[in-house]
């Protein structure tokens, strides 16, 4: 088998952690491939007994990882996903971040998430993405999101107004600091914090979710993914901000911006008992009541 790892900087208390991961994957004869700036940062503070490839873009992963371990947060796993694309290549999150709603394996369970993964003992999630269609191509080639496309005011004094039209027919016009169009995955990222709902992983759907709405009666609202979102938007200063995921463009905003999902998904890795309703359970912390004790 053949593991890809890609990570972030992390504390040192996880050292301990990560080199055990590296000496299992080692005892085990896995291949190892790192991303080169991650085996930078490795290189200074872990031990390597055997060698290992190094990897810079997705060209360099495709057909050649059997699994890629993101170990960071969920941030990370978003920036793992511009590496593995297309490529079906499956994704486990060990998370050395904080909260880690989609890395949630902890760094106490890394034994047993491996040894999962080398029994084949796990389920697959399949994450829909989104794509932005733009006149610039904003993006290039990276025009794809796992949590949500979202646009911005660039001027953090004043509003946007946002022209929302779901299958060519008009929605509503938003006026607010920005609009969120969120898959299942990215419903516990920026879209909660904005007072979206949580929406379970395969339930086919997209929300969208205005950011501090001037009108107190617009509210989120759900639609299938198989929608087309077209956007207009109006802004003061004749510029406004998009981003997919952590990555954002200024753009002209007299230019209409189009969202769908994209034509492939990503997998993510789920060991046993690290289920979506578990994982969500635990980070929100219900059930934790006194009552219940």
């Amino acid at each position: 088998m053949k593991i890809a790892l890609f990570g972030t900087n992390f504390s040192e208390n996880f050292n301990k952690y990560i080199q055990h991961l590296i000496n299992k994957l080692e005892a085990e004869n896995i291949k190892i491939y790192v991303e080169q700036f991650f085996y930078n940062y490795l290189e200074d503070r872990l031990r390597f007994k055997n060698d290992v490839f190094t990897f810079t873009n997705n060209d360099d992963l495709k057909n050649k990882a059997d699994v890629l371990f993101s170990i960071g947060g969920d941030g990370t796993l978003l920036n793992a996903v511009s590496y593995v694309r297309d490529s079906n290549i499956p994704i486990l999150g060990i998370n050395t971040g904080r909260l880690g709603f989609i890395s949630s394996v902890a760094p106490d369970q890394i034994d047993k998430a491996v040894n999962d993964v080398l029994a084949n003992n796990y389920n697959i999630n399949r994450r829909t993405l989104l794509t932005l269609s733009s006149t610039n191509n904003l993006f290039k080639n990276k025009n794809f999101a796992l949590n949500e496309v979202a646009v911005l005011k660039k001027d953090t004094s004043s509003m946007v107004k946002i022209d929302t039209f779901v299958d060519d027919e008009f929605l509503n016009t938003y006026w607010a600091d920005g609009l969120i169009v969120s898959t299942p995955t990215g419903s516990t990222g920026y879209s909660l914090s904005c007072g979206g709902p949580i929406i379970s992983p395969g339930t086919n759907n997209i929300i969208i979710t205005p950011i501090a709405p001037h009108n107190l009666n617009v509210r989120p609202i759900i639609i299938n993914d198989n929608s087309i979102i077209k956007l207009k938007v109006e802004d003061r200063d004749q510029l406004a901000l998009v981003a997919l995921d952590s990555c954002s463009r200024a753009f002209d905003s007299s230019e209409e911006l189009t969202i769908k999902k994209a034509n492939f998904r990503i997998n993510l890795i789920e060991p046993q008992g690290n289920t979506f309703t578990s994982t969500i359970r635990s980070k929100l912390m219900w059930g934790s009541d006194k009552r219940n004790s």
